[in-house]
């Protein structure tokens, strides 16, 4: 399978699952976790925005033509903040869902995501000789930890 195929299938995963997260029936109600969970997905994702502008990446695991590698602020601490971003978001939609289908979706979509990155790295390494000296030191998306 092309990578181009592999590319966009994660993609329509991602987006799929997160769909599904949004429109599946649930008791929605407010509450401390999942609202504390959308304002660290927020903080996060203003953080990346400030250190990887738009145009510089790309949706998509292909670097785009004229990027640049970016790993100042959020990702001196983990590889794919972008995504640990969206996990945080999608974890407070888990979270003030209260109901069994979006934690089980939220997990099919961190395996999603993970396999996106391995994806997107091989790329990078391949753009960027040396990416692979910058994962030997950053983790995918814990600091310190994966």
């Amino acid at each position: 399978m092309s990578v181009g195929t592999q590319s966009r299938l994660w993609v329509a995963a991602q987006f799929g699952l997160i769909a599904f997260m949004l429109a599946w029936p649930a008791d929605w109600a407010w509450d401390a976790a999942g609202i504390a969970l959308g304002v660290l997905a927020l903080a996060l994702s203003l953080w990346v925005f400030a250190y990887n502008r738009p145009g510089n990446f790309n949706i998509r695991p292909e670097p785009k033509a004229g990027a640049t590698l970016v790993t100042r602020g959020p990702y001196r601490w983990v590889r794919h903040p972008m995504y640990v971003a969206l996990l945080l978001g999608m974890a407070a939609v888990a979270a003030l869902a209260h109901s069994l289908a979006q934690p089980v979706l939220w997990v099919i979509l961190a395996v999603v995501l993970n396999f996106k990155a391995a994806l997107e790295e091989r790329l990078l390494a391949m753009r960027w000789p040396d990416y692979a000296t910058y994962c030997a030191s950053t983790k995918r998306f814990i600091p310190g930890v994966w």
